[in-house]
């Protein structure tokens, strides 16, 4: 029998994600080998060993980085001591922090300055809630990971506002909000969306279009939180038997031999030709047809930092 693959959209590279591979391969050009990347650029393993070859070096330790070298920050951003760390070693700083990001913490600063004390909702030690965290004094933030966390909240104000990572669960955030509402009647938010749109067009087309699968891959590395949101939503839409995949490499054909439509959608940091390899792996075994189920177009596009502009 014929296996029908859905072709879940929008799916894979994000603007942001875009724009920060972009600033590498031009920083490359620009300065030559090597250069410096504080933390994985995105959290994508096909991504960093491609720059690897280019003549990218990533490191966690700014002391790693020598005297004027050129420095990229991540897409997901770093804390104030970071940066100060990177100028007095005189580094070449390029900041591909997504611009997403960067908007969340302007307005953590602007909570700060208002005399707020900040909630941050999002995945400890995450590079990008480390960064986040990072803009604030630690009295005047604290971190949710999840509703259980709010009970241990004993703040000396009721001047409380929150943030979140851009890369959640739409809907498990919503219920932290709600549970944060209920405690602080009076607290405050951002005037847009935290959670970036990427994050929710990709949430949103799988829950619209996985139910309907037997079995549901999303592609993508295990360090990408919100590769392991999309699994997570694809289950709660119904597709019990969803799992994430790096590559063709971890896809074992002989669990499919049952299933008669599989989705497939990809993380935001991962490229097109990573789905397209599965793809052909499943057709080597397989007759199959593959048909696109597309929840709305994308056309956000970022600018590049000064520092890289041409």
């Amino acid at each position: 029998m014929k296996k029908k693959i859905h072709l879940i959209s929008p799916r894979g590279f994000c603007a942001g994600v875009t724009r920060a591979i972009d600033v590498v391969n031009i920083a490359l050009q620009k300065y030559g080998r090597p250069v410096y990347v504080k933390h994985e650029i995105v959290h994508n393993k096909f991504v960093i060993d491609e720059l690897k070859e280019k003549g990218a070096i990533f490191i966690e330790q700014i002391n790693d980085v020598p005297i004027g070298a050129p420095l990229v920050f991540s897409a997901h951003g770093v804390s104030r001591i970071i940066v100060n760390q990177a100028k007095e070693r005189k580094t070449n700083i390029v900041d591909a922090t997504c611009p997403l990001v960067t908007k969340v913490h302007v307005q953590a600063k602007k909570f700060e300055k208002l005399g707020f004390h900040i909630i941050l909702i999002g995945h400890r030690n995450h590079p990008e809630v480390e960064g986040t965290l990072g803009q604030i004094e630690s009295t005047n933030i604290d971190l949710v990971e999840d509703k259980s966390d709010i009970s241990s909240l004993d703040l000396k104000s009721d001047k409380v506002a929150y943030i979140t990572q851009t890369t959640l669960s739409v809907d498990d955030t919503k219920e932290i909000i709600n549970a944060l509402r209920h405690k602080f009647p009076n607290i405050k938010s951002s005037p847009k969306e935290d959670i970036c749109y990427a994050t929710t067009n990709r949430q949103n087309a799988i829950k619209k279009f996985a139910n309907g699968c037997d079995k549901f891959i999303v592609v993508g590395s295990k360090n990408s939180s919100n590769s392991n949101r999309l699994v997570e939503v694809a289950i709660n839409a119904g597709c019990a038997d969803s799992i994430l995949l790096d590559s063709k490499d971890d896809l074992d054909l002989e669990l499919y031999n049952d299933a008669n439509i599989i989705g497939i959608s990809s993380g935001a940091s991962v490229p097109e030709s990573l789905v397209l390899g599965i793809i052909e792996k499943f057709k080597s075994k397989y007759e199959i047809e593959v048909k696109e189920f597309e929840l709305e177009k994308e056309t956000v596009a970022f600018n590049l930092p000064q520092s890289v502009r041409k």
